[in-house]
């Protein structure tokens, strides 16, 4: 599964590169997120419920940022196991300015298996979709708009 998505930060790119490493901010926006811990050079842990359609449950994800390159890239790969099956992925996050505006460009690519693949691969990409535009709205609404 292939997923590309552009969202918009009302912010220059060097403030959207400090909220999109701050742990705190990703832990209240990521869906699901039960929990989210440091397991240091630039890798966590996180507990999440997620679904798609009638097969959901509960996760366990190791995240790691790679190829960091401030405040321009880096990519995110993700491997989460639970009892509904597994999901791996890894996604190329690009910022690029324009004025105060930061575009924040997501190529992602990912493989579900277990019984959470058996759902169907138009409903989780719906799904991912969908959670993938929830985090970056709640991160966006986390910036702060400078008054003149």
């Amino acid at each position: 599964m292939q997923i590309t998505a552009t969202y918009t930060f009302k912010a220059p790119p060097a403030d959207v590169w400090t909220l999109l490493m701050d742990t705190d901010a990703i832990a209240a926006c990521m869906p699901g997120c039960r929990g989210f811990r440091p397991l240091g050079d630039d890798r966590y842990e996180a507990e999440l419920t997620a679904g798609v359609a009638a097969v959901s449950g509960d996760f366990k994800a190791t995240i790691a940022l790679l190829d960091k390159v401030p405040p321009l890239s880096y990519k995110l790969r993700v491997e989460a196991n639970g009892r509904p099956g597994f999901v791996k992925g890894e996604a190329s996050v690009v910022l690029t300015g324009s004025g105060n505006d930061t575009n924040v460009a997501i190529a992602a690519t990912a493989d579900a298996g277990g019984m959470i693949a058996r759902v169907g691969q138009r409903l989780i990409e719906g799904v991912a979709r969908m959670s993938m535009d929830r985090f970056f709205g709640c991160l966006a609404a986390r910036i702060q708009i400078p008054t003149t």
